[in-house]
């Protein structure tokens, strides 16, 4: 009895540890910014993830009690209903509680990984892998504080998942039956995605259960629970499913029956969809096509956006080892320690999901290494502990011990001391959206590009057409449309978008024709104007059209840092949707590291400008220049632009935004789209747009058709 007090104490300091260890390490960053006025707002720091503030926003509104209807808010989502929870009961504020939540529940990892480790009765094990997991690049990048995102408890809740599992099948009791399936139903409804390591963990069971263990009636008790959480069903059913068949198994007179509840388990988990969304997760991440084709009506082709994503590329293999360990080393010695712990533990070959899920990461996008980290940080630990049990004395094994973990965590140190992201807005920016969120109604729109649409909606509490989660290519295209499209085109595209969005609103609301299948917005403009050929159609907008009625206001958001952007956001419009050709790529070349010297402007790869005659030097090559423009802003804030047209034959503009310290190279089509003209050079057709709020930071307008 004494020797379980001791080891229990033991586990719970252990786990203590790393949990502050973990802590601690991510107030480096709030440390590192504390008092930076342009990270802050209401006086607390703001988050630095996108896809953030769809949580935060579901939040709020859950708080209100209210929100418009189709503004896609989240308040639905595990996230937002967590987040409503702790800023109702907790004496914080709201923003205060967005910033701090990634920090304390992704430091819960420590737990399960002590608690398996304890299981294979070596502590030591489970609290150097604890401390090398908690602050592990990839799993650092994605829980810091701030980064409020499902990322906070994506790996906390499979790791539960598969201590429950290794203590169900060391064990074989019944609570262990009742807290996989719990655990499996708390990961689904936090995380929708989380079926294919769900699926994953239920093949190994099955696997280990043929190779290991075939007799053993409870593994398939374990089995048919799993299968009962996994279903493609409402969670309230699989609950109902769950506890029944939980209370059916803990009688043992049922034994007999279990091979046919779990077939009948194994029929109705795939009756219900229950694999489909694996299908298509590997569609998304490891088939990805360039362009995607849509088969139905007119057949258009669009560009995936999982082509732009860089999560979703293949990444180097020293940055793939870096992300999971730290360090080249450590990610080798962690991936044989694995393979040895295995040999030893055979038990381990359980995580073999996460290990497989993160490596996946190597060809399909570094967002999943995050999985594999507790699973090699238990082969370096387990390494560790192994080198030091050889060691003559007790000194020299925890000397050991404590060196090793710190040359472990040391190159993990180093990048968090580095890794100083910004805000997803500065203090400016959100001060210009709080001000469009009182100039425009909840019912408006605001059209930006994709990047901005969580934000926008959060702090100017609008509408917006695309966002981090909605950004399909069919969407994308009109948008993209509108901002690389010159302005009087641009303008009634983005009228006609904003209408048929709301138009597809409704009639999804009304259900008139339960058979109806709603297109994409462009294709339903083609039909709209009786055509039957999108080329057509978007040729037809350079004529005298009717566009539908206005049933709200739209605004433009035009940010300066969407020129980092500008030639991705060409891609999702610079296609023939008939064909599904690529149009020509259009010139667009930014500077902001250039040099100037006595007779040239050096702009940098190869490219310059001789100051004499404004004649272009790309390469080998040199070109006339067709215009060059120089932007500046008066003491009062006044953008000033000198055009010089230089040679009407050439193709190619200079534009020098001399406050930003930035050149822009641009083609005629580039130059004349509304994004530069309407942000970079503020010049704006009186008739088609209304001038709302102008900041070097960023530009609104407002549409008037």
């Amino acid at each position: 009895m004494n020797n379980i007090t001791h080891e229990t104490k033991l586990t719970l300091f252990y786990i203590f540890i790393a949990f502050s260890f973990s802590i601690l390490m991510r107030l480096i960053w709030v440390y590192q910014f504390y008092g930076y006025e342009a990270f802050m707002f209401n006086g607390q720091f703001m988050i630095n993830t996108n896809d953030g503030y769809l949580w935060a926003e579901g939040a709020r509104d859950l708080l209100a009690g209210y929100h418009q209807s189709n503004d896609l808010s989240a308040v639905d989502s595990a996230a937002s209903r967590l987040t409503a929870l702790f800023a109702y009961i907790l004496p914080f504020s709201f923003e205060s509680i967005i910033f701090y939540m990634p920090v304390i529940l992704s430091s819960l990892i420590v737990v399960p990984i002590i608690l398996i480790a304890k299981t294979l009765k070596n502590l030591e094990m489970g609290l150097i892998a604890a401390l090398l997991s908690s602050i592990a690049w990839s799993y650092y990048n994605r829980t810091m504080a701030g980064y409020y995102d499902t990322d906070m408890l994506n790996i906390v809740l499979p790791m539960f998942l598969l201590w429950s599992i290794i203590w169900a099948i060391n064990t074989h009791k019944n609570i262990y039956l009742l807290i996989t399936a719990l655990d499996i139903l708390l990961y689904r409804w936090w995380y929708p995605q989380s079926y294919s390591l769900e699926f994953s963990f239920f093949g190994l069971i099955l696997l280990y259960t043929l190779v290991f263990d075939r007799k053993n009636v409870y593994n398939y008790k374990l089995l048919a629970l799993m299968l009962f959480a996994m279903m493609g069903m409402e969670t309230w059913i699989r609950s109902i499913l769950v506890i029944t068949a939980y209370l059916i198994f803990r009688n043992e007179k049922f034994d007999k029956y279990i091979y046919y509840i779990l077939a009948a388990s194994i029929v109705i988990f795939f009756a219900s969809g229950g694999f489909d969304p694996i299908i298509l997760r590997l569609k998304l991440y490891i088939f990805k096509d360039e362009v995607l084709s849509v088969n139905e009506g007119f057949g258009l082709h669009f560009f995936t956006v999982m082509q732009t994503v860089r999560e979703a590329g293949k990444i180097p293999f020293e940055t793939f080892a870096n992300r999971i360990s730290g360090h080249t080393i450590t990610f080798i010695v962690g991936f044989f320690g694995y393979i040895y712990l295995v040999y030893k533990q055979k038990i381990m070959l359980l995580a073999l999901p996460m290990l497989g899920l993160g490596f996946l990461a190597y060809f399909g996008g570094l967002r999943f290494t995050i999985y594999a980290v507790p699973v090699i940080a238990l082969g370096v630990a387990f390494i560790i502990t192994e080198i030091a049990k050889k060691l003559p004395t007790a000194k020299m094994q925890v000397l050991f011990q404590i060196t090793a973990t710190l040359l472990i965590l040391y190159p993990n140190y180093l990048h968090i001391d580095g890794y100083k992201v910004p805000t997803v807005f500065n203090a400016k920016e959100v001060e210009i959206v709080t001000a469009l969120g009182q100039k425009a109604q909840r019912e408006d729109y605001v059209v930006s590009w994709w990047d901005y649409g969580y934000p926008l909606r959060y702090y100017a509490d609008v509408k917006t057409l695309v966002d981090g989660g909605k950004h399909e290519g069919d969407v994308n295209f009109p948008v993209s449309f509108v901002l690389t499209q010159p302005q009087e085109i641009a303008a009634k595209m983005a009228r006609l978008d904003v209408e048929y969005t709301e138009q597809t609103f409704t009639l999804n609301e009304e259900n008139i024709d339960k058979n109806l299948t709603l297109f994409s917005n462009i294709e339903q403009m083609t039909k709209g104007f009786g055509l039957n050929n999108t080329n057509d159609f978007l040729l037809s907008l350079e004529t005298e059209i009717k566009l539908p009625k206005k049933t709200r206001d739209i605004y433009l958001y035009l940010p300066y840092r969407m020129l980092n952007i500008y030639p991705t956001v060409t891609l999702f419009s610079n296609i023939d949707l008939m064909s599904g050709a690529k149009g020509e790529s259009p010139f667009f070349y930014i500077s902001r590291n250039f040099q100037e010297l006595n007779d040239k402007i050096v702009l940098g790869q190869g490219v310059s400008i001789n100051k004499s005659d404004f004649s272009l030097q790309l390469g080998n090559q040199t070109e006339r220049l067709r215009r060059f423009v120089k932007t500046s802003y008066t003491q009062d804030m006044n953008l000033q632009v000198d055009e010089q047209l230089i040679d009407f034959s050439a193709k190619l503009s200079l534009i020098y935004m001399q406050n930003y310290g930035t050149f822009l190279l641009v083609d005629e089509n580039t130059y004349n789209s509304l994004f530069i003209q309407l942000m970079v050079l503020e010049k704006y057709d009186e008739n088609l747009f209304e001038k709302v709020i102008f900041d070097p930071n960023v530009k609104v307008y407002k549409l008037k058709i």
